[in-house]
């Protein structure tokens, strides 16, 4: 199969806080060595990661470093990763809004780019003008818009409003006319950037159903930037995952998500609660993408710091929108852990089973204490997806492998 998209060695760097190097001898210097000498240039050999939690030790940032991958025509691959990570810069050099600083980029057809809300729309203009002038920004012509006209509008489910000005829309709205005119530029390759998130949930499933059409259908490349992992699982077949500018893992996709979420979850990365007299230490979640009705598996460490009489545990389960779904703890005396003494560990092994949960993402917060202390509470810690549709959990029955700890249903 023919190679769509080509990376070789490509980084992009920035100066902090400034456009070109801050002086006029600088930018002369730069070019002089360049042009004239025909060296590197000499700002290429600084700068420091693209890390965001971190102070900069340096005026310049590789946003991207030695990026190299290739996407096969008809591929439709998710790059994941934090904020910061570099994805949308990578999106960015590949649909030519800036270029490398090193490094070469080949695509094969024509890039749809779907990069920002509402990229190229005018606000006093009608959403009739701007699919005109937003599909002509893209490439197309006006005959090919006009063709299409009565298709875009329907599936952006904004016709009511189409000879209304833009500025009156709301962002869902803008996103999804956005989108439309994007879907159907035909392109041979289609980037999208966390558009999604904005749109309701008949519209993302419309979406992703136009994606993998596009796709399958038309053996068409598509390029899908998403911090929503359910999604990313239901259309992608390959992933990049980008750290700090770099390609830390790539391959399939259930691979690199899996190993994405359990590189995410320390007990370091989270906010905490409760007096401390035992901690939780570490956790693990061993399968963090379920299908309805599968178990989740989560292996959580903990240590006491005082003598305690008895441990109970708990697990608060939120949707993507932080709404609570659900609460099941460990609120049977017959299922404790009875004592601990200062420095004792233990590991508890919990099953959640038969998740019945529609399909998206979640989290957790770990909870552990009495009916009447906290000792310790891991706020939204552990994330995982399910990828098939199905109702509420109707059945919790996590156990502990050493205190038989059996966590019974509560609902909220």
């Amino acid at each position: 199969m023919a190679t769509a998209i080509e990376f070789n060695n490509v980084s992009k760097q920035y100066r902090l806080g400034l456009v070109s190097t801050k002086t006029l001898s600088h930018d002369i210097h730069r070019w002089w060595t360049i042009n004239i000498r025909g060296k590197e240039d000499p700002y290429l050999k600084i700068g420091s990661e693209n890390d965001r939690a971190t102070k900069a030790d340096s005026e310049y940032v590789w946003a991207l470093k030695n990026i190299d991958f290739k996407v096969e025509q008809g591929d439709v691959v998710g790059i994941i990763g934090r904020n910061g990570a570099g994805k949308s810069t990578l999106l960015k050099l590949l649909s030519k809004v800036t270029g490398p600083t090193t490094g070469t980029i080949r695509a094969k057809g024509r890039i749809g780019s779907l990069l920002e809300v509402g990229t190229g729309f005018h606000p006093e203009m009608t959403g009739r003008e701007n699919i005109f002038l937003n599909g002509a920004i893209l490439g197309m012509t006006k005959a090919e818009i006009s063709r299409k006209l009565d298709e875009i509008v329907d599936f952006s489910g904004c016709e009511r409003y189409i000879d209304t000005p833009v500025k009156r829309y709301s962002s869902g709205m803008t996103v999804r006319l956005g989108f439309a005119v994007a879907a159907f530029l035909e392109p041979e390759i289609l980037v999208v950037d966390e558009v999604l998130a904005v749109g309701d949930a008949e519209f993302q499933k419309k979406a992703i159903g136009k994606m993998q059409n596009v796709s399958q259908g038309e053996g068409r490349t598509v390029l899908f930037v998403s911090h929503n992992m359910a999604s990313i699982r239901q259309l992608c077949k390959n992933g990049i995952l980008l750290k700090n500018g770099t390609v830390e893992k790539m391959g399939d996709v259930q691979d690199v998500v899996d190993y994405y979420l359990s590189s995410m979850q320390t007990v370091s990365d989270f906010n905490r609660e409760g007096n401390g007299a035992v901690r939780i230490t570490d956790f693990r979640i061993r399968n963090t993408s379920i299908a309805l009705g599968e178990d989740l598996n989560i292996e959580i460490d903990i240590e006491a710091l005082q003598n305690v009489e008895k441990v109970d545990i708990s697990f608060d389960i939120k949707d993507e929108s932080e709404k609570q779904v659900a609460h099941v703890a460990s609120n049977d005396d017959d299922y404790q852990i009875s004592h601990m003494n200062p420095g004792e560990k233990k590991t508890i092994h919990c099953v959640i089973k038969n998740v019945n949960l529609a399909p998206g993402g979640y989290t957790s917060s770990i909870w552990i204490g009495t009916h009447y202390i906290e000792y310790d509470m891991v706020l939204n810690c552990i994330r995982f997806s399910v990828v098939q549709s199905g109702d509420f959990i109707k059945r919790v029955t996590p156990y502990d492998r050493f205190s038989k700890v059996v966590l019974q249903s509560k609902w909220e």
